[in-house]
């Protein structure tokens, strides 16, 4: 079935860069690029928060307040790969990091990577 398997998570100190990736496999009667992509986060305790999205050719993007101009979201679609560059990192971004695909709802998700942004 279609799956998606993001990596790159770990722990950062605050000011930080990390980027984090999704790869995607086994999208049988849909390409990759045929999809929105977005990247949804859960910090411990607390419900799902959506972080950013891009449209299927790259030429659109969205961002959440809380990471406008420090976080990019950017994609592959050769590679079947999307990407989340985060710079600035803070203590509050810490999370869970899924990746998961469609526009208005999602039917695809990932397992989740972690990012830890402590000292």
């Amino acid at each position: 079935q279609v799956q998606l398997v993001e990596s790159g998570g770990g722990l950062v100190q605050p000011g930080g860069s990390l980027r984090v990736s999704c790869a995607a496999s086994r999208f049988t009667f849909e390409d990759f690029e045929d999809f929105y992509m977005n990247w949804v986060r859960q910090a411990p305790g607390k419900g799902l928060e959506w972080v950013s999205t891009i449209n299927t050719n790259s030429s659109s993007t969205y961002y959440t307040d809380s990471v406008k101009g420090r976080f990019t979201i950017s994609r592959d679609n050769a590679k079947n790969t999307l990407y989340l560059q985060m710079h600035s990192l803070k203590p509050e971004d810490t999370a869970l990091y899924y990746c998961a695909r469609g526009d208005y709802s999602y039917d695809v998700w990932g397992q989740g990577t972690q990012v830890t942004v402590s000292s």
